[in-house]
């Protein structure tokens, strides 16, 4: 059965960004979008970031273009959006599809582990979250209106 450091993505900048470096941490994946109505969450992330790295918490952001043409800028353009409007400084993907024949295997492994509501295993929108604990299982799947900010106490319980 896979575990979450099984699969490698590629950063934001072009380099192998193994997911195995990630080992014995809670890593929340998040799929973003730079000009999306959520898009004021990635204050919420990157307060958790500062927050609760020390203690082993990851988040990562995966630049996702397939919600309304939502993320049409270039790795460039979406590092320096996210960098000078948010002071992200959490891991970030490059661009990837989260949904359909092209979806990522981390992606399509994370959606059948936690299916949504009524079991459906799309992504629905941008800002769907999944937490993954320690043991490299996927732990929750939360909704994209879900805030940061509510994920705190299990957050907290994942890193014990």
């Amino acid at each position: 059965m896979p575990t979450f450091t099984d699969f490698d993505l590629v950063s934001l900048d072009g380099a192998p960004m193994p997911l195995s470096q990630y080992a014995d941490h809670v890593v929340l994946m998040v799929n973003v979008a730079s000009m999306c109505g959520m898009t004021p969450q990635y204050a919420g992330l990157e307060d958790l970031w500062r927050r609760y790295r020390d203690r082993g918490l990851v988040v990562m952001g995966c630049p996702c273009d397939q919600f309304g043409h939502q993320e049409p800028g270039t790795a460039t353009e979406i590092a320096t959006f996210c960098s000078s409007r948010y002071d992200v400084t959490f891991p970030m993907s490059s661009k990837l599809d989260v949904n359909g024949d092209h979806a990522h295997p981390l992606w399509q492994w994370m959606r059948q582990s936690e299916p949504g509501v009524f079991g459906t295993t799309a992504v629905k929108w941008n800002f769907t979250k999944f937490l993954v604990g320690r043991d490299g299982q996927v732990i929750a799947r939360y909704a994209p209106t879900t805030t940061p900010e509510a994920l705190t106490s299990d957050i907290e319980k994942a890193l014990g």
